[in-house]
């Protein structure tokens, strides 16, 4: 039993030793709360200052779901489109106006061909996630959701090499 407890420090200075050594996952940037709260209301704002009843939702590089608004009097289908907008644009990676360029066929899912969905980017060109914006016309959209990602410091596309 004693020869146990004498190389019990020996066998966890080397287990130590082991995890020390291996390479770890690789750390990369990722869309925090704060910068998509960010965005989110400062396209509120912008909806309020224009006088417009819009739906926000900011999606990480995942398509999943970190800020979203409804104003008071915003349509049902407002929310369903902003979903979709960000959806698009954050797994894609590209405005929403532009994957309607690309021409792709009506039963790919998640793609939405309407202007509003803007791709959130690093100052540095790594991808984020997306924004979707709706209930103004398409060029209000965009302008809500670009002014929003700009007021974060973020890009909404990827810069040139």
């Amino acid at each position: 039993m004693k020869a146990i407890f004498r190389s019990t420090p020996w066998i966890a200075a080397g287990l130590l030793a082991l995890a020390t050594t291996a390479t770890a996952q690789t750390a990369r940037p990722a869309l925090d709360y704060a910068s998509a709260a960010k965005i989110r209301e400062t396209c509120l704002d912008w909806a309020t200052k224009n006088g417009k009843k819009m739906t926000v939702a900011v999606m990480d590089s995942h398509g999943m779901l970190v800020a979203y608004a409804h104003m008071d009097g915003a349509s049902y289908q407002a929310g369903e489109m902003a979903r979709w907008k960000a959806t698009a644009a954050s797994r894609f990676g590209k405005a929403t106006g532009d994957l309607a360029k690309l021409n792709p066929a009506s039963n790919v899912p998640n793609v939405a061909t309407i202007a509003g969905g803007v791709a959130i980017y690093t100052p540095s060109g790594i991808a984020l996630g997306g924004v979707g914006v709706s209930g103004g016309r398409p060029d209000e959209d965009v302008a809500c959701a670009t002014g929003g990602v700009t007021a974060a410091g973020l890009k909404t596309d990827k810069p040139a090499p």
